[in-house]
């Protein structure tokens, strides 16, 4: 005796059978136009600093402010990095906000320091006040 399937039959079984692998198709899709927005987020090769407080990040705005004095003759000190951005060149370049002080007035800076730490190489490659933060 042969079991005849009925339409019903037939596409509920098509169904079982296909959600797992159309399933499983989605995640991978998901997963690729995720990872593309990610690279696109990133063209320029910056990437955010998550930690502020880090020695080398602290260490980079003290040289960034040192450096200044010594090219304009001025006294700024460094209270805080603001926010930060580092992007991977032959070396990797800091792009920081930071506040510094001169005396008792405060002003915030954005600063760009190039450090090859493996060959003990650093340069101060912009400093400038912000007047209006954005």
């Amino acid at each position: 005796m042969v079991a005849i399937k009925t339409p019903h039959a037939m596409y509920s079984n098509f169904i079982s059978n296909m959600a797992p692998k159309s399933l499983s198709l989605l995640v991978v899709i998901c997963s690729i136009l995720l990872a593309s927005a990610s690279i696109e987020a990133s063209l320029d090769g910056w990437q955010v600093i998550k930690n502020l407080r880090d020695p080398t990040v602290i260490d980079i705005a003290k040289f960034a402010v040192k450096e200044h004095n010594k090219i304009v003759d001025s006294m700024l000190e460094l209270v805080s990095v603001v926010h930060g951005e580092t992007q991977v060149v032959s070396g990797i370049n800091y792009k920081l906000l930071i506040l510094a002080k001169d005396d008792a007035l405060e002003g915030n800076y954005r600063v760009v320091v190039w450090d090859k730490p493996w060959t003990k190489e650093r340069n101060l490659t912009s400093f400038e006040k912000i007047l209006k933060l954005n």
